[in-house]
C-alpha cells in the first residue's frame, strides 16, 4: 500500500511540474513595429476651387469699373515641392470669373512658403497674368500671400490676398490698382 501510495504521489508531482513549466514557456518573437503616422504632404499637384472679391481702387484696373467691389467664383491649379525642409516652392494657375463686372481675371503664380506645422503652410506668391472684359484683355501682375490650413489627409482650406496692379503708364497711376482676396478648398493629390 506505501508503494501504491508513494507512486501515486509521484505521479501526481510530475504532472503538477510538467503543467508548471508549460506555463512558463518562453516563445521567441519579434518586437511590433512603431507606427507613426505620417504628417500632411504639401509636395505634390493640388487642384480647388474659391470664392471671394476683386476690388479696384479709384485709380482702377484698366478694363475693370473704378472703386468697385465684385464678387467672384473661381479654381486653381498648382504643384508644390519641398526645397530644404521647411522651405516649399510652387507654381499655380489661378482662373476667376468676376459678377457684375462678366470678366475674368488669370493669373500664372509663383509661390515660396514655410511649413509652420504639419497642417499649417504660409506662404507669398507673386506671378502675372490678364484682365479679360467685352472682348479686351489687359496684362496685369499680382503679388500677395496666405495661409494655408489641412483638414484631412488630402484636403487644405486656404485663405489668400493678392493686390493686382496694370502696367499701364498713366499720370497717378499707383503700384497696385486692385486686389483680390479669397478662400478656397483644395484637394491634393
Amino acid at each position: 500500500m506505501f508503494v501504491r501510495s508513494l507512486y501515486l504521489g509521484v505521479a501526481a508531482a510530475a504532472l503538477l511540474a510538467g503543467g508548471a513549466q508549460a506555463a512558463d514557456l518562453i516563445i521567441p518573437t519579434a518586437p511590433m513595429p512603431i507606427y507613426e503616422a505620417a504628417g500632411f504632404s504639401w509636395e505634390g499637384l493640388y487642384a480647388g476651387v474659391n470664392v471671394g472679391g476683386v476690388f479696384t481702387n479709384a485709380n482702377g484696373l484698366t478694363n475693370m469699373t473704378k472703386s468697385v467691389s465684385n464678387l467672384s467664383l473661381g479654381g486653381a491649379v498648382g504643384v508644390n515641392f519641398i526645397a530644404y525642409d521647411p522651405i516649399l516652392l510652387g507654381l499655380e494657375v489661378q482662373g476667376d470669373y468676376v459678377f457684375s463686372e462678366d470678366a475674368g481675371t488669370f493669373l500664372a503664380l509663383a509661390r515660396v512658403g514655410a511649413v509652420v506645422t504639419d497642417q499649417v503652410m504660409i506662404y507669398a506668391a507673386g506671378g502675372v497674368g490678364m484682365t479679360s472684359r467685352a472682348g479686351t484683355s489687359e496684362s496685369i501682375y499680382a503679388l500677395g500671400g496666405g495661409v494655408e490650413v489641412a483638414v484631412t489627409d488630402a484636403v487644405s482650406v486656404r485663405g489668400e490676398v493678392l493686390g493686382l496692379g496694370d502696367f499701364s503708364n498713366a499720370a497717378g497711376d499707383q503700384f497696385f490698382d486692385g486686389a483680390k482676396a479669397t478662400v478656397g478648398v483644395f484637394y491634393h493629390f
